[in-house]
């Protein structure tokens, strides 16, 4: 099964690439040669970037090892709550992970939940034990390589907020998210002072009950 599923990623690989290089070729008709690589590869779909907080001062002070043991607790416990959610992981890379939803109403609703579920599980741990998790969202058209990469402007613009800009407990959104899931329960948007590249505006996704307090960006 294993050697299966890996000819198939190669497969979506290898077709981009051929078309990529068709591109580059003299007098190439890239207007079809792109049609025929978002009739191949394109969707809409909600990005989701997360990213663990402290690393660098968690190595530093408790060794590298105790921070892959909150690595992976991090997968135990979210990774759940991605399939619950309908979600597809496509890659872990160190503190971060990767995944897309159909349906961004319900890539919001996990990042929530998530979110819960760490509060829950951190709340009787010492600071140095603590998951803490930042989450990027992003929805729109995008290039979906089987079940490896996407690439798009809401791609980077969901690597950006999750991976740069969210600090501990955030759900940072694009406004692609924002307008397309309308109201969210018990939450409200905060817009952020400034939208990263590939999105016209962001918001933090605040519980409404806290009276939307946003602490300073770093």
């Amino acid at each position: 099964m294993r050697y299966r599923r890996s000819i198939v990623l190669g497969a979506s690989r290898q077709r981009l690439d051929k078309l990529v290089r068709e591109r580059l070729q003299p007098g190439a008709d890239t207007k079809a040669i792109d049609r025929r690589i978002w009739r191949l590869f394109g969707g809409r779909w909600c990005v989701m970037f997360t990213d663990l907080a402290g690393f660098s001062r968690n190595v530093a002070e408790y060794g590298i090892v105790h921070f892959l043991q909150n690595i992976y607790r991090s997968e135990c416990l979210l990774a759940p709550v991605v399939e619950r959610y309908d979600g597809l992981i496509l890659k872990f890379e160190g503190d971060s992970f990767l995944a897309v939803f159909r349906s961004p109403r319900r890539a919001v609703a996990a990042a929530l939940e998530m979110q819960r579920e760490l509060a829950g599980f951190n709340r009787d741990l010492a600071p140095e034990n603590q998951v803490l998790l930042g989450v990027g969202l992003g929805y729109g058209p995008m290039l979906r390589i089987g079940d490896s990469d996407v690439f798009g402007a809401e791609v980077n613009a969901a690597s950006k907020l999750g991976e740069d800009v969210a600090g501990p407990g955030d759900v940072l959104v694009t406004a692609n998210v924002r307008a397309a899931v309308g109201k969210v329960r018990g939450s409200v948007f905060r817009k952020l002072a400034a939208a990263p590249p590939g999105a016209t505006a962001a918001y933090s996704l605040l519980r409404a009950r806290s009276g939307g307090r946003q602490r300073q960006r770093r």
